[in-house]
């Protein structure tokens, strides 16, 4: 399954500027997209911790320096190498957690730490490739590997710009076990959009771990908040983000434009550590319902496979966690109208009624005084 997993970018295209203060004018409309420096005043991230499982970080990039730490290669559970720095893997980390030190770019939860949990992927993948079904048991894959190392080493989310064609049941398993242990999970719900396939049926393959129930599956859009054309459209789709022509870091150093539902996952991760670092004991499916609910473009129908229910808006979602917190229970979004049912009542406590006591007790009272009396009455006319 190894050769299967692809990063999510569609495409890197030429950057207009190399200097500093190009790169934040460049990436303002991402940032106003999705609302985040209103959510600043709340929380830049600080205390959270986003596992990027992806290709290794560059740790010596300006914006990330002193802000990463290296997880070991998920590739192999038995031998531990150092990878060398990849492209994508910089990239998604640059817009999770940047610095934007000496005004270069910044990230969406800038005070957040990144635990890079790296693996051999391919940084310039084909999006053709049909569905392939898996036969038998298959061991531990890469990605269930870097979940559970991830849930078992302080990350509260997850991000991850990957995708394969097919689930696993090691990677369902440690899915449930990343969520079980309070992990966000984030992922790009591929790049199919464009795909013979997806023409023909309206709809595109879905892609793992997106497609793992619990992951927050994540479109692309563009600058005016549409769907990208080639963001895959199904039901893995929870919402959306800016996936055309953002600006990245770039391995070594610099800047450059990407295209892809990788972006917008990583944006989305960003949003989740905001929301963490706010809001900690929020569980993962409430989360979720705050990015759900709060989410801005809604489709007229409340919900569509293409952009889900919505394009994010980050301080929207810190305000719909805050309300989550007092919840005793999430609700999902649309499925208010159920209700929460009423309290059942309070069982009575076991042992004999009380009423019957009395009325037991007094009967035999009023039998006892009764043949007290026949006694009496049957003296006297003794005597008599």
């Amino acid at each position: 399954m190894l050769t299967a997993v692809r990063v999510l970018t569609a495409a890197v295209l030429a950057f207009s500027g190399t200097a500093a203060a190009p790169v934040r004018d460049q990436q303002q409309w991402v940032l106003d997209a999705l609302n985040v420096e209103q959510a600043w005043t709340v929380t830049k991230g600080k205390g959270v911790t986003v596992a990027v499982v992806d290709s290794a970080v560059d740790t010596g990039v300006k914006e990330l320096k002193g802000r990463v730490t290296n997880g070991p290669d998920m590739t192999s559970g038995t031998i531990e190498r150092a990878l060398p720095p990849g492209r994508h893997g910089t990239a998604m980390a640059g817009l999770i957690a940047a610095s934007g030190a000496d005004g270069g770019l910044i990230g969406v939860a800038p005070d957040a730490r990144i635990l890079s949990l790296p693996m051999v992927i391919d940084d310039e993948p084909a999006f053709a490739v049909p569905p392939v079904q898996e036969e038998g048991v298959a061991p531990e894959s890469p990605l269930a590997r870097a979940l559970r190392y991830a849930a078992n080493h302080g990350a509260q989310v997850v991000s991850m710009s990957i995708g394969s064609y097919g689930p696993l049941r090691s990677e369902r398993e440690a899915v449930s076990y990343a969520l079980s242990k309070g992990v966000v999970l984030v992922a790009a719900v591929g790049n199919d959009g464009q795909t013979p396939y997806a023409k023909e049926k309206g709809t595109s393959y879905w892609s793992f771990p997106a497609g793992y129930p619990g992951v927050i599956g994540v479109a692309a859009t563009d600058k005016q908040g549409r769907r990208a054309t080639f963001s895959s459209d199904n039901l893995s789709v929870l919402v959306a983000a800016p996936g055309v022509e953002v600006p990245v870091l770039k391995r070594d150093g610099g800047y450059e434009l990407s295209e892809g539902t990788s972006s917008a996952a990583a944006l989305v991760a960003g949003v989740a550590a905001l929301i963490k670092s706010r809001y900690p004991d929020l569980r993962p499916e409430q989360v979720a319902q705050a990015l759900a609910s709060s989410a801005r473009g809604r489709p007229a129908a409340g919900y569509d496979d293409q952009t889900g229910f919505g394009v994010v808006d980050a301080a929207a979602a810190l305000n719909a966690a805050d309300r989550l917190t007092g919840a005793k229970q999430s609700v999902a979004p649309g499925m208010e109208h159920f209700g929460r049912g009423e309290d059942s009542p309070v069982p009575t406590r076991p042992g004999p009624d009380p009423l019957r006591l009395w009325l037991y007790g007094g009967g035999v009272l009023v039998a006892l005084v009764a043949f007290c009396g026949a006694i009496i009455v049957l003296n006297q006319r003794k005597e008599e």
